[in-house]
């Protein structure tokens, strides 16, 4: 019927690069959601709602330190492997030197996790957790979404995402069932994606013709230091979105801090949402802001409406079905995490106000203003965050996480505003 009216193009619609990539992102995501669903009662369940706090501590800590194997190439690789799509050699080349620079980052980042343990004795009352979770970060290393991105070929690698988060789930349901097992939480989803992304390897290996090569010490050395601000900015950026569970470790006891975790998980998987479409549009907005910039501007409005209306019936929608979301997802009634999943649900919406800003720092390359922006957002995050936690514990922790979101948005906007105007008044005009 749209067709026929005019309004909408399927055909068209479907053909498009950006939605294809935003349906397949969508996906990988909304398998991730469903596991999560699944798993989370299974878990608390399991172990226990203090076990599953500690479970998640560990893993938050994994994450920051899997920002340090991706090194920003989430972000510069993908449009490295768009420009070189035809050139099997030189592609070969990257594609083999990306890999390997990212899995000594995972060595090196274990290796900081054993000195943290055993020559620090830091990490105490979920050392053992933490141990068992240095699989996730080889998982990482050998993840090649960015690879698919950059080819615009998602649909396998959503399959195989879906097929490891299976894995996943079939280990927690035959192995998880007492709280001492606990540390195979986190190793059996490293080892469930590791087991996968070595497949996916191999299809590329075999199928398209992409050979795997000897690193070139100097041309990994070259991407390191071209990404570096990458990674700092996605460094802060986690810190500053993810920080909290971290923060809050200092001052609450196992119980309180699995409450507040079943919330901030609920909400840290709703908050992909303006992540996927960054992702998703990406490939096609670098096309479109080198080839003619007044599309570009007015593809990203189109998008950054649409959005705005998704995240407020998502947020909304969160907020009135938190007690039923806590309910099934822990299988009893916790007002605690009611509550601050209630507060954190304005989250999805406010993180959708920066997607436009964020978009056109990465599409323009800005590097240093995207940094500029990061850790001027951590900095006030940790500094609020901690205040507000130390006073008001969980309560004031989520409104320093909803005030974040908001100062980033003003931040990064400003900095467009002052350092690139054009840029600023090609969007905002």
């Amino acid at each position: 019927m749209l067709e026929k009216l005019g309004l909408i193009p399927i055909g068209e619609l479907i053909k498009n690069k950006s939605i294809q990539n935003f349906l397949f992102l969508a996906i990988i995501q909304s398998s991730n959601i469903l596991i999560t669903i699944i798993s989370m009662p299974l878990l608390i369940q399991g172990i226990g709602v203090d076990q599953f706090g500690l479970v998640n501590l560990a893993l938050s800590i994994i994450i920051l330190l899997n920002i340090m194997v991706g090194f920003g190439y989430n972000l510069s690789a993908p449009r490295a492997v768009a420009v070189n799509q035809n050139d099997k050699t030189a592609l070969s080349h990257l594609v083999s030197n990306i890999f390997s620079a990212k899995v000594l980052l995972a060595v090196f980042a274990t290796l900081l996790v054993l000195v943290g343990i055993f020559g620090l004795n830091l990490f105490k009352g979920y050392q053992i957790i933490l141990l068992y979770s240095v699989l996730l970060l080889f998982s990482e290393a050998t993840l090649p979404l960015w690879f698919f991105q950059g080819m615009e070929k998602m649909k396998l690698i959503s399959i195989a995402n879906i097929l490891s988060k299976l894995l996943f789930l079939m280990g927690i349901v035959l192995f998880i069932h007492k709280p001492d097992q606990s540390k195979w939480v986190n190793f059996m989803m490293g080892f469930s994606g590791l087991f996968i992304n070595l497949f996916i390897l191999a299809y590329i290996h075999t199928f398209l013709q992409i050979r795997f090569y000897r690193p070139q010490f100097s041309a990994i050395w070259a991407s390191l230091k071209e990404n570096v601000l990458f990674f700092f900015s996605n460094l802060t950026g986690y810190i500053s979105i993810n920080g909290g569970l971290i923060i809050f470790s200092f001052f609450a006891g196992a119980e309180t801090l699995g409450m507040f975790s079943l919330a901030e998980r609920v909400v840290m998987v709703l908050r992909l949402f303006p992540a996927i479409i960054i992702q998703a549009i990406f490939p096609n907005a670098s096309k479109l802001y080198k080839k003619d910039q007044p599309s570009f501007y007015r593809f990203l409005k189109t998008v950054y409406i649409r959005v705005l209306l998704g995240g407020a019936f998502i947020a909304t929608s969160a907020y009135f079905a938190a007690p039923w979301i806590i309910r099934v997802l822990s299988r009893s009634e916790l007002s605690e995490s009611v509550l601050y999943l209630q507060l954190l649900s304005p989250l999805l919406f406010l993180s959708c106000l920066n997607i436009p800003n964020i978009t056109i720092l990465l599409v323009a390359d800005l590097k240093q203003l995207l940094f500029k922006a990061s850790w001027m957002m951590c900095l006030y995050m940790i500094t609020v965050a901690s205040i507000l936690t130390y006073f008001f514990g969980g309560v004031g922790l989520c409104f320093a996480i909803l005030s974040t979101e908001i100062v980033a948005y003003i931040i990064s906007m400003l900095l467009l505003r002052t350092e690139k105007p054009e840029l600023f008044h090609g969007f905002y005009s």
